[in-house]
Formats: structure tokens, C-alpha cells, sequence
């Protein structure tokens, strides 16, 4: 009897963890929701903080998984539904509230482009799974990094937007939503976490980005999610210059 109830007990416990990593997920989708509501509202910065606070979620729920071994193919289908609620849907609409409302049709159209190319992100990362492929990176912009250029944008110019800056808010969802769809490869933060990892480097790197939100938000929010998205595509432009260069013989 009493080792039955050791049993129960055990799978219950068992259970428990599986679910977790899926609670961070609805977390996650609840974020993305909330931030809808809000920046129908009007309240651009709170929406802006829901998808960073997806962001971290998003991030979290992975390395939960793999921390209690339930990475699992409904796992990663609920995630996929989840970013695009929160990095699809969600900063389509806010970019629209803070700065598109005005200039329609093209606000429309740009915050759709936007939609489907988040939507096409996530699917090519669904049947493209290959489990030699290196984790560190991710083929095209994912969509956390696309959205953070929206959340710092939007902090950055927290009001709405005055007309001769609304064209400037075009490319803020054109260019992220193009790179969504490239073949650039960028870093994959949820490598930073990896519990086999040296927390060391992220522990600094938390550090000064706790800094950095604590002291200048605005500016920081703007450096972290700009130069994410910026650095990779540099350094791809700059590869057709490096292959140019004549080779020297030692």
C-alpha cells in the first residue's frame, strides 16, 4: 500500500513537471492577449512591457523543458501558437494603435506583411527541425528578436507618433518582418541559459542589462534589440568583401 502511494505520488510529481514548461507558454499567449487589449486602449508602454515580459516567457518555457525533460512535439506546437499571438499578432496591433492608425491602407497592409511573415517564421521552424542542426543559431530573424524591435521603438517614442515620423514606423515591422523570412542566422538567446552552460557570461550580461533598464531604459532597450538585429546582417553583407580579399602565402 505504501509503496503505491510512493507511486502516486511519484507520478503525480512526474506530471507536474511536464506541465510546467506549457504553463510558461500560456503565460506567454496570456502576455500577447493582454497586450492587444491594451493598445486598443491606448497604453502603448504597458503593451510594450506585456511582449517583452512574452519575451522572457518565451525564453524560459525552453529552458524549463529541457531542464525537466519534457520537451515534447505538443510543446513545441503550443509554443509555436503562442509566439504568434504574442510576436505576430500582438506587435502588429500596437505598432498600429501607437503609429499606423492614420495611414491607412498601407498601415494595414504593412502590419499584415508583418502577421504572415511571423507565420511563416514559425512554420519553416516546425518542419525544419533537425536535431544535428546547431542550437546556438536560428535560420532567419525569430520572432522574439523581431518584436523587440517594435517594444523598443515604441518606448523609445512612447507617444503617438507625430506624421512626419509615421514612414520611420513603416520600416520598424517591414525590416524585422523581411529578416523573419531570410537565411541570416542569428544567435539564439535560449543557448545563453542552457543549464550545462557556464553561468558566468549571463549572469554579466543580466547584470548590465539590469544596469542598463534601471539607469537609461529607453536607450538600452533600443541598443539590445537594434544591434541583436543589426550585428548579423552586417556581418553577412560583409562576408562578399572578406572573399574579395587576396589571400597572402605565408
Amino acid at each position: 500500500m505504501r509503496n503505491a502511494s510512493v507511486g502516486l505520488a511519484r507520478d503525480s510529481r512526474r506530471r507536474a513537471l511536464v506541465a510546467l514548461p506549457s504553463l510558461f507558454t500560456l503565460l506567454n499567449m496570456l502576455c500577447g492577449f493582454a497586450c492587444i487589449l491594451v493598445s486598443i486602449s491606448g497604453d502603448y508602454p504597458l503593451g510594450a512591457v506585456l511582449v517583452g515580459c512574452a519575451i522572457v516567457l518565451d525564453i524560459a518555457d525552453g529552458a524549463v523543458a529541457r531542464l525537466v525533460g519534457s520537451v515534447t512535439p505538443f510543446g513545441l506546437q503550443f509554443d509555436s501558437l503562442a509566439d504568434l499571438v504574442s510576436f505576430g499578432v500582438a506587435p502588429a496591433v500596437l505598432a498600429f494603435a501607437w503609429a499606423m492608425s492614420d495611414i491607412d491602407p498601407l498601415g494595414w497592409v504593412v502590419c499584415f506583411v508583418w502577421l504572415a511573415a511571423a507565420a511563416t517564421r514559425l512554420a519553416r521552424f516546425n518542419a525544419t527541425i533537425d536535431p544535428r542542426a546547431d542550437k546556438r543559431f536560428f535560420i532567419g530573424l525569430p520572432s522574439p528578436g523581431a518584436a523587440g524591435v517594435v517594444i523598443a521603438s515604441v518606448f523609445a517614442f512612447n507617444a503617438p507618433l507625430s506624421p512626419e515620423y509615421r514612414m520611420w514606423s513603416l520600416l520598424v515591422l517591414l525590416v524585422p518582418a523581411v529578416l523573419m523570412v531570410t537565411s541570416i542566422k542569428f544567435r539564439s538567446f535560449r543557448s545563453l541559459v542552457s543549464p550545462h552552460g557556464r553561468p558566468y557570461p549571463l549572469i554579466g550580461f543580466l547584470l548590465a542589462l539590469a544596469v542598463g533598464f534601471a539607469t537609461f531604459p529607453a536607450i538600452t532597450g533600443c541598443v539590445l534589440a537594434y544591434g541583436y538585429v543589426a550585428l548579423p546582417v552586417l556581418s553577412r553583407l560583409g562576408q562578399p568583401v572578406t572573399r574579395l580579399r587576396p589571400s597572402h602565402a605565408v
